[in-house]
């Protein structure tokens, strides 16, 4: 039971920090989508302030990414950084899979474990009802367990899964406009 326990806890901090980190304005914020072409060339030409963009936010880290690039490799460092971003906002994400896969397989551990208690209650015991019903119980309680930590984790792992496909296009959306920007502006 106490695996099964650990695992609830695992799951439930992996949720909250995926629930807070995936906000939207932090992994888009509106104040870097409003940028202007002038004002992002005048971040990128600052080491600094460059490197404060790359921490601000996953947009922050494209619009950084893309400044950089020539306009002939625009769209490569592009995707290069989309797929950085992919793998950054999908962490913990297998993790909270993993959780949802083998908390009912825990269940079905103890379930094992409480039946071969109750055999062994019934060989050593002969037949005492007490023991025999604690073992089914115990067995049963650790099924259900299992089976109601493994549901919710489950969902909530398709809902993040979601939510950062959503974000991912989003983010690819806002970095082929950012790059159609750039290489317009460099044209001139």
């Amino acid at each position: 039971m106490l695996p099964i326990l650990s695992c609830s806890v695992v799951a439930a901090a992996i949720c909250v920090e995926r629930y807070w980190s995936l906000r939207g304005e932090f992994v888009i914020p509106a104040e870097l989508v409003n940028l202007t072409v002038a004002q992002l060339m005048r971040v990128s030409a600052d080491q600094q302030a460059s490197e404060q963009l790359t921490k601000h936010s996953p947009l922050g880290r494209i619009l950084v990414a893309l400044s950089a690039a020539d306009v002939v490799d625009l769209e490569v460092a592009r995707e290069t950084v989309l797929g950085s971003v992919a793998h950054d906002l999908e962490t913990y994400l297998t993790a909270l899979g993993i959780i949802a896969l083998i908390t009912p397989l825990l269940g079905i551990l103890g379930t094992v474990v409480g039946m071969i208690d109750v055999f062994t209650s019934v060989v050593s015991a002969s037949g005492d009802t007490a023991v025999l019903a604690g073992g089914i119980s115990t067995a049963l309680i650790t099924t259900a367990a299992g089976l109601s930590i493994a549901i919710p984790t489950l969902i909530a792992h398709r809902m993040l899964l979601r939510k950062v496909d959503a974000l991912l296009v989003e983010l690819d959306e806002t970095s082929r406009h950012w790059a159609a920007r750039l290489s317009s502006e460099r044209h001139k």
